[in-house]
This record gives C-alpha cells, sequence and structure tokens, in this order.
C-alpha cells in the first residue's frame, strides 16, 4: 500500500537524493509546505514571504519500508539542533519540521524525537505539525541533483553538507 510522508530539511535538493534511492520509495517531489499562500513561487518561499518550507513529498510502499525507516534517514540527513535554517541556508523556510498526515505519524515522529532528545540531552528543532498542504516546486528544482550534478556537488560542498574531498 503506498503512504505519503512530508519533511522539510532545509534546501529540499539536499535531501532528495538520498530518498530518492531508498528501496521502497515510489517518488520524491521537491516543493512547498505549511504556509498560507496557494501556489508559492520559490523566490517568495526563499524571501520568507509565504510561511512555507522547502520541503519534500515521498510517496512509498509501506510494505517495504516504514515511516520509522524515513524518520531515520531524514534525521541522518540533517542538522537536528539548527532552530535557523540548516547549513548557509537560514530563515524558516529552511527550518526542519515533519508534516504529519495521520496520528500513526505524529505517533512516531514524536517518540523518535523524544528519544533522540533523551540519548544527546539536547533539544531537538524539528517542528512535528499537521499536513495542510504542499505545493510542487517549479520544474527545474525537480531532480535538480540528477540534471545537475556539478552544480548540486558544489551545493554540497559550499553549504557544509558535505566536506571537500582532498
Amino acid at each position: 500500500m503506498t503512504k505519503t510522508a512530508y519533511f522539510a530539511g532545509g534546501c529540499f535538493w539536499c535531501i532528495t537524493p538520498v530518498f530518492k534511492e531508498t528501496y521502497g520509495v515510489i517518488s520524491v517531489v521537491s516543493g512547498y509546505a505549511g504556509g498560507d499562500e496557494i501556489d508559492p513561487t520559490y523566490e517568495d518561499v526563499k524571501q520568507q514571504k509565504t510561511g512555507h518550507r522547502e520541503t519534500i513529498e515521498i510517496i512509498y510502499d509501506d510494505t517495504v519500508i516504514t515511516y520509522d525507516e524515513l524518520f531515520d534517514i531524514y534525521l541522518g540527513g540533517i542538522d537536528p539542533f539548527d532552530a535557523g535554517g540548516q547549513f548557509i541556508d537560514r530563515g524558516h523556510s529552511y527550518t526542519l519540521a515533519v508534516y504529519c498526515t495521520d496520528d500513526a505519524q505524529k505517533e512516531t515522529a514524536t517518540a523518535k524525537i523524544a528519544w533522540a532528545e533523551e540519548k544527546c540531552g539536547q533539544k531537538l528543532a524539528i517542528a512535528v505539525e499537521p499536513f495542510k498542504n504542499f505545493y510542487a516546486a517549479e520544474e527545474y528544482h525537480q531532480d535538480y541533483y540528477l540534471k545537475n550534478p556539478e552544480a548540486f556537488e558544489k551545493e554540497l560542498i559550499e553549504s557544509g553538507r558535505k566536506s571537500k574531498e582532498v
């Protein structure tokens, strides 16, 4: 059975590849979620005008991979302690959130965050919010890492998400 998960993890370009290449994930769409503006544009979201966060929509087969496993992947690709954005991307549109589509997702996310906070002794900066909307980003944002591999690699290094290999 297919299900949907929504993760805001800073730059949507940067968190897409790991999910796109995960067995059981059917599709990953870059977009905007959580704000009130209808059909936001990248420029407006980036300039903090909409209340939306850069978010990915993940359609997955829950007989192959669980929301719990997807959440673990999400935690591995972010700085969960940064409340001001992610790496060089700053502002609300780059902050962390999970948009839960049902009570089971909310319970999983809340439990995972509580476990991680207890384990590390620090509060995580991940908002757990009910899903209210999602707008697909402009086409040039979709699968950016495949369309622009050199620019994507440069973005990962310049953002601090990846170390420059010597």
